[in-house]
């Protein structure tokens, strides 16, 4: 555990990170890069892959779905195996069977494979998600040493994303299966780094028993959840088959809600819930990924569709975002420290709710610098905010037994509301969309889509604020943790 100690007279210690934690941060890094750069990697391919593999457009909307629903059913399933079994053992077996399924992936020649592959890796990310925070939580002493370390890793989320694009228009110009291939040598390389540099963790001891029930009920819910969301644009939000899967969720929640509340080692420990901090973050975590998605769905349709940019144009257009949140990486940690993440999270999401509105403006022949790009920088600026901010404020405070749970927790939160969300702004342009198409009435139809991404946002903000204090604690040193990684103090110069 961390002690809090105060120094008044004494100058603040700061850590000097030894070359083996570097390497730990690194290795934990890629498998997030890798993560994020699957899934926006495959969006520009699939024209290529549907005319390669003979497939209908139902069917390759299931290489996207199946990596999510991979991914999302079983996140709380992956981040309280990583408490029990152990964080390392769990990342790494999950890293080797990425790895495998982005090799099977680049290879196939059926539709079928090729979406059980993507359904198989979306799986093993559910495992080295929450795993790999939770190795940073708990190998990172609260505070700023953490905060520090965090900033880091989920800025390699966010150049995952944005390089994915600007990959996935490169290599699709030579072959699909490139985009396929490429995350294999990366968590291969990234595997036998771990083997040597993920410091070694223990099973949970005296966990009161494997929580089956719960992780059986969990799962299903989940995965019901998602695959109800992900179908419901196609099959009809009122349908029976859609009303019936979302009555079957609520009941499956239910039953894992009675279900935990009575285990003597739950999935989910309902009590972490009671905290408002955690609230405000899981909330906020749903809004941010969601609007994001909703927005970067419209934006892409909008270039590609109706500007008839190309593939590599479009993700150039998203890259100043990407590139300000990479720019931003090593002062964040310094920035949370100085402001704290509510504060940060609030002026995030008002940045972002800015960017989005500014973006109604779009017309038919935009000017990119003044039209597109100020929507992006703002954009940038706020994932650069409210992202770390999140993850920080998510698991400070946590047990170090109950990181992966939380990380399991927080990477639904956000995976579950970028599909739902999605769904929502896709049925809203979907009931907007003209029996003409003509340019300007496809571009109307997009607008009501960009007033509920704004909305998203707005809501995020509006409970983000309910956290907000006007007072700020004092500050504190936090002694790091003794762990196999020997780090060397000296003094911060101011």
């Amino acid at each position: 555990m961390t002690s809090p100690l105060t120094t008044p007279a004494a100058p603040p210690l700061a850590v000097r990170w030894t070359p083996r934690l570097w390497g730990t941060l690194l290795v934990l890094c890629a498998a997030m890069f890798l993560d994020a750069l699957d899934v926006s990697m495959v969006g520009v391919a699939l024209p290529s892959i549907g005319s390669d593999l003979d497939l209908s457009t139902s069917t390759l909307q299931w290489i996207v779905s199946g990596y999510i629903l991979g991914y999302g059913g079983l996140l709380l399933l992956g981040g309280r195996t990583a408490d029990l079994l152990g964080r390392r053992q769990v990342f790494l077996v999950a890293l080797g069977v990425f790895a495998l399924a982005s090799l099977l992936g680049g290879l196939v020649d059926s539709g079928p494979l090729l979406i059980a592959s993507r359904f198989i890796k979306g799986l093993s990310a559910a495992f080295t998600a929450p795993a790999g925070l939770s190795i940073i939580t708990t190998t990172f002493a609260e505070g700023p040493l953490r905060n520090r370390a965090l900033s880091i890793y989920t800025t390699c989320a966010a150049t995952g994303f944005s390089m994915g694009l600007v990959l996935s228009g490169l290599l699709t110009e030579a072959s699909w299966r490139l985009t396929m291939l490429l995350p294999a040598p990366i968590a291969l390389i990234a595997l036998l780094a771990g083997l040597k540099l993920l410091p070694r963790s223990e099973r949970e001891k005296d966990h009161n028993g494997y929580d089956i029930p719960g992780a059986v009920l969990g799962t299903a819910s989940m995965l019901l959840l998602v695959f109800t969301v992900v179908q419901a644009p196609q099959v009809g939000w009122g349908s029976a088959r859609t009303l019936l899967s979302f009555l079957a969720v609520a009941v499956l929640l239910t039953v894992f809600v009675l279900v935990e509340r009575r285990s003597p080692g739950p999935l989910v420990r309902l009590g972490v819930l009671r905290s408002g901090n955690q609230i405000r973050a899981q909330l906020g975590a749903l809004a941010f990924f969601g609007s994001y998605v909703g927005f970067q769905f419209l934006t892409t349709l909008y270039m590609q569709s109706l500007l008839g940019w190309s593939a590599l144009h479009t993700a150039l257009a998203f890259l100043p975002a990407g590139a300000l949140v990479a720019v931003s990486s090593t002062k964040m940690g310094a920035i949370v420290d100085r402001f704290g993440t509510q504060r940060l999270i609030a002026a995030g999401f008002t940045l972002m709710a800015v960017g989005y509105a500014l973006f109604l403006r779009i017309n038919l022949d935009p000017g990119y610098a003044a039209v597109i790009l100020p929507s992006m920088l703002l954009i940038g600026a706020a994932c650069a905010l409210v992202f770390p901010s999140l993850n920080i404020q998510a698991t400070n405070g946590v047990d170090d037994h109950e990181q992966g749970m939380i990380s399991g927790l927080l990477n639904t939160s956000v995976q579950v509301g970028g599909a739902i969300f999605l769904a929502v702004v896709t049925a809203v342009v979907t009931a907007g969309a003209p029996e003409h198409a003509t340019p300007q009435a496809v571009l109307d139809s997009y607008r009501p889509g960009l007033v509920v991404v704004t909305g998203i946002a707005l809501a995020g903000l509006l409970i983000t604020l309910t956290g907000v204090r006007t007072r700020r604690t004092p500050k504190s040193v936090v002694v790091a943790k003794s762990t196999s990684l020997e780090a060397d103090r000296v003094p911060v110069r101011d």
